[in-house]
């Protein structure tokens, strides 16, 4: 029997990627000559484990770290600190022939489909770029490879030799979908996918993605800020504060019974169309500042459980589940509160 189907029998899925202890340290401009530069700590000591065929949601507020994160998983950024490794394969470690190669198996989906596709090149060569990128392939195969992932996505063999500006925002992500499928990647990060597209469009490429997902065993890292959106498509959600991930969990977990009260704040920010229905803003309430120069928990200064312990000792993630895990010295306190719900 294979490693796989030893894995599988298992009850598990290989891993396929594994992020330790990412440190991401950013130097700014200095604001006195006789003082140093300050810096800002984008990531502080990120763990993460992705089976193959699982997808994980990372999901927080700006500046949370999660793009930070995510351009260090794709190797776009050399961490301070912390290995990205997959397949095995440290990617920040790699010589940059070898990492040129590797990128064949990690593709990225970015946010802005009206950005992120160049206006001046035809369809044909944005999706074929990282063909171009990873070796040489004939110009031939290459427009029998683009029409064949332009199909996968819900496109025609027509729309190659066309400009972005031809098509509608949802196309124009599936474009973005193709240009990331065209390898025939292991893994693909998504920095918000669909936040810049109209809802019903959103529903469209979620569908799309977990359909791809199940046609070619695709494994997502899905940036979000939307709850709604990682609850769909992903099998477990890491929420992140500040460069840390304080809560981590299976969808059902997280969003029904919250051991984070960071957590509970998304999901207390979250619309609801239910006009009768007056809502608890415990969490609104308390997110209004934030406290800087903490010792201890970085979200005592905006918790209405925080006491002279969680702001003199930093909480570390512990097992609060099966597969739950929480970084908050009352996660046991938040269980109990009653569960929110998010309307996808």
């Amino acid at each position: 029997m294979s490693t796989t189907a030893n894995a599988a029998a298992a009850g598990s899925e290989p891993l396929l990627l594994e992020v330790d202890d990412l440190v991401q340290r950013y130097t700014m401009p200095r604001e006195n000559l006789f003082r140093p530069a300050p810096q800002v700590l984008a990531l502080n000591g990120v763990s993460l484990r992705l089976r193959a065929g699982n997808s994980l949601g990372v999901v927080g507020e700006s500046g949370s770290g999660k793009s930070t994160l995510a351009r260090a998983v794709m190797a776009l950024e050399t961490p301070t600190s912390g290995s990205v490794k997959l397949l095995g394969r440290d990617l920040h470690r790699l010589p940059a022939e070898e990492l040129r190669r590797a990128r064949r198996d990690f593709q990225m989906v970015f946010q802005d489909p009206f950005g992120s596709l160049d206006p001046r090149q035809t369809v044909v060569r944005i999706v074929a770029e990282p063909l171009t990128a990873i070796g040489r392939v004939g110009g031939a195969e290459q427009r029998a490879r683009v029409a064949a992932v332009l199909k996968q996505v819900g496109l025609r063999d027509a729309d190659m030799d066309k400009y972005p500006h031809e098509f509608s925002g949802g196309q124009r992500q599936r474009i973005a979908i193709a240009r990331a499928l065209i390898t025939h990647p292991r893994l693909i990060v998504a920095d918000e996918p669909v936040s810049a597209l109209d809802v019903s469009v959103q529903a469209q490429v979620l569908n799309l993605l977990e359909d791809l997902q199940d046609e070619f065993g695709l494994s997502y890292v899905l940036i979000s800020h939307d709850l709604a959106v990682v609850e769909y498509l992903c099998d477990e959600i890491a929420v992140m504060y500040l460069g840390r991930i304080v809560e981590q969990g299976r969808p059902e977990d997280l969003l029904n019974r919250s051991a984070h009260p960071y957590t509970r704040a998304l999901l207390e920010a979250v619309p609801q169309a239910r006009p009768g229905r007056v809502r608890q803003r415990r969490g609104a309430q308390v997110i209004a500042s934030q406290a800087k120069g903490s010792t201890g928990c970085d979200y005592a200064g905006r918790c209405p459980f925080a006491d002279a312990g969680c702001r003199a000792v930093a909480p570390v993630a512990r097992r609060v589940g099966p597969e739950h895990y929480s970084a908050c010295h009352h996660a046991e306190t938040v269980m109990t509160l009653p569960p929110l719900t998010v309307e996808v």
